[in-house]
């Protein structure tokens, strides 16, 4: 194991054990000085960063392996409550991640790059009444309050149904009731735009293509503002 493994594989357990984590704690488990681990991860900043993409490289690596499923709906629901569960069974990691670092670390943008993989899937079935961009924002901002909840809170919020409650509320905001609702300017926007993006046309140029995204994004936002939805 070499030294950058073994400060992390240290800092790791610790982080798991209390979420107060010092640095001489760190160095005294792993058997460095003060001066290695510096070297290695800058500050204490960079090394829990370190420490948290290393948490969560697990959870990333089995939705990286999932395989998606014919309804992305389906796919966004499991997303969101397997988000709440990691952050159950590693509440430590979690808190860093979200609300403990001044730089997130590499890991929560990845993990909203996944969430908006789903969402694009939304859009191109026409179950989206907001552009995956704007949608993306929302669901991981109530997914990760949700968990920061539940887990700095735990007195207040017991019930594991208050997840389920949160989510189902959110996707009302966000989601098309049935595929292809046609009748519905922002759904119909939404989904032409992702299915652009997942396959331009050879007619258009990339700046007609461009401009294109851009005039559908605002239909979809200006039709659900108008509507009263949002």
């Amino acid at each position: 194991m070499d030294l950058r493994t073994r400060i992390l594989v240290a800092a790791d357990e610790l982080l798991s054990a209390s979420a107060d984590v010092s640095t001489r704690a760190v160095c005294e488990a792993a058997g460095v000085g003060a001066p290695a681990l510096y070297r290695q991860f800058g500050d204490k900043d960079g090394l829990l960063a370190a420490v948290v993409d290393r948490g969560f490289e697990k959870y990333l690596a089995g939705k990286r392996a999932a395989k998606p499923s014919a309804d992305p709906v389906r796919d966004l629901r499991a997303g969101w409550d397997n988000h709440v569960a990691f952050a159950l069974e590693n509440p430590h990691h979690y808190r860093l991640m979200y609300s403990g670092l001044s730089t997130p670390p590499g890991a929560a943008a990845e993990a909203h790059g996944l969430l908006l993989e789903v969402l694009e899937r939304c859009a191109a079935a026409g179950r989206l009444e907001l552009p995956p961009a704007l949608a993306a924002q929302m669901v991981m901002a109530a997914n990760a309050g949700v968990a920061l909840s539940m887990i700095t809170r735990p007195a207040q919020y017991p019930d594991r149904e208050f997840s389920v409650r949160v989510r189902e509320s959110v996707l009302a905001g966000i989601l098309a009731e049935e595929p292809g609702a046609a009748d519905d300017l922002a759904v119909t926007a939404t989904t032409l735009a992702a299915r652009l993006r997942s396959s331009a046309p050879a007619e258009l140029t990339a700046g007609e293509s461009t401009l294109l995204q851009e005039w559908l994004t605002r239909l979809s936002l200006h039709s659900g503002q108008s509507s009263g939805r949002r």
